[in-house]
């Protein structure tokens, strides 16, 4: 005789509509709802609401003085003290621009002269010097190459304000003091530009390119002129951003190296006119329109050359 067994029961339906979980099945995390995901939907949604809201937050903090700073250079010296600090008045901008570039025979654009040679000279000859530094550190065995590298990258910890008093003895004993050559070589010593080159030759340069030029006969300088610097472009570009930021902001240097002010980058010029503000309050004005123009130089610098230093930056990030 054959046994017949029953059909099994279809499971009950849980309250609220939604069928009951199999026999022998993993009970179901509270807040979890199968394949639709709603719960881990909302929030995902609230963690990205968050992450917004602080970036958000990060971005007025950091627009703010640039805020004041544009609304307060088209005021002129009444309305900077008669008005809220946001708030608008006349508008006096070209006013206050012919007034900063023609105060005392025009010496706001020989600063503003100044800081491009300190900056745009000096950062590409520290960027050539750091960027061929860290390709021989990453291309080239010789001894003593671990410790030597070990102390470039010790001086990535020595901050700068401790070494300008000793730069300064040094450049008094050669006799360059208050000339831009005391601005200018110390502004080739980069240890940090040197380990970030190092990277990005790891990233950007693979020993087999260099090895197939050496055996059709180009020489080493040959190979790092024509084959590996174009290669390391966005690295190089990233380096020349980071010193021209650097050179471009650097006051502590040129406040202890240099005493004639027709040599002063505009950051100490600046500083010069901000020192007599109590004296002549109609230098306010001047120092607030002179910061405005000395922070359009380097926007233009990250804007013209963002697509090297983005790709720059991902050197070595995958391999």
């Amino acid at each position: 005789m054959s046994t017949q067994t029953a059909p099994s029961a279809p499971p009950e339906a849980a309250p609220g509509g939604e069928p009951a979980a199999a026999p022998g099945a993993p009970p179901a995390r509270r807040g979890e709802r199968g394949p639709a995901g709603r719960p881990r939907r909302s929030g995902a949604m609230a963690s990205k609401a968050v992450v917004n809201a602080v970036l958000l937050v990060a971005v007025l903090y950091t627009l703010m003085p640039l805020t004041w700073l544009l609304i307060a250079a088209t005021k002129n010296h009444a309305d900077l003290f008669g008005t809220a600090g946001f708030g608008f008045g006349e508008f006096h901008l070209f006013d206050n621009l012919r007034a900063v570039f023609t105060h005392d025979d025009g010496i706001f654009g020989r600063w503003l002269l100044n800081s491009l040679l300190y900056s745009v000279v000096g950062s590409l000859a520290s960027s050539l010097i750091s960027v061929a530094a860290g390709y021989c550190f990453d291309k080239y065995e010789f001894r003593g190459k671990g410790a030597l590298f070990g102390l470039v990258l010790t001086g990535t910890l020595v901050p700068t304000v401790v070494i300008t008093l000793p730069q300064y003895l040094l450049a008094s004993e050669t006799g360059i003091v208050n000339t831009y050559w005391a601005i200018l070589i110390p502004a080739l010593v980069n240890p940090f530009g040197v380990y970030l080159a190092r990277v990005f030759s790891e990233g950007y340069v693979p020993g087999e390119v260099l090895e197939a030029a050496r055996i059709d006969g180009a020489s080493e300088l040959r190979v790092f002129r024509s084959i590996s610097l174009p290669m390391l472009m966005p690295g190089f570009m990233t380096l020349f951003l980071f010193s021209f930021t650097a050179s471009w902001n650097n006051f502590f240097g040129p406040l202890v190296m240099l005493n004639d002010h027709h040599l002063y980058p505009a950051v100490l010029g600046i500083y010069s006119w901000n020192q007599v503000v109590l004296q002549y309050p109609e230098f306010y004005s001047l120092a607030i329109t002179g910061s405005l123009v000395a922070v359009i130089p380097l926007a233009l610098a990250f804007i013209g050359l963002q697509r090297f230093w983005r790709s720059g930056l991902t050197a070595g990030a995958v391999k």
